[in-house]
């Protein structure tokens, strides 16, 4: 008996939450009725642009990092920051 009393309140919740977000959605739409004008979907999809365009920028990030990783330990990379002071300081002496 408790678990039928357990379900039927859980039913009665849930019956009032979807109320309050229908009731949500419909007042924040637009004057002309359109779901487009709706400030609550509008807020959605800025936030689900801007999460996407983080995720990509941290994805880009890691394959990045991990490419750079297996090249440098796979291949002979020179070591870029001394060749170029080398070669800086080769110029500041002049020809030999």
């Amino acid at each position: 008996m408790a678990d039928d009393k357990d379900l039927a309140f859980l039913k009665n919740q849930l019956e009032r939450l979807q109320r309050r977000v229908e009731n949500e959605v419909n007042s924040g739409m637009g004057q002309d009725g359109s779901l487009l004008s709706s400030p609550f979907l509008k807020g959605f999809l800025a936030g689900y642009v801007v999460a996407k365009l983080r995720a990509s920028a941290v994805l880009g990030f890691a394959v990045g990092t991990c490419t750079g990783i297996y090249i440098a330990q796979a291949y002979a990379v020179p070591n870029v920051e001394k060749t170029l002071r080398d070669y800086l300081q080769s110029l500041r002496k002049g020809p030999d």
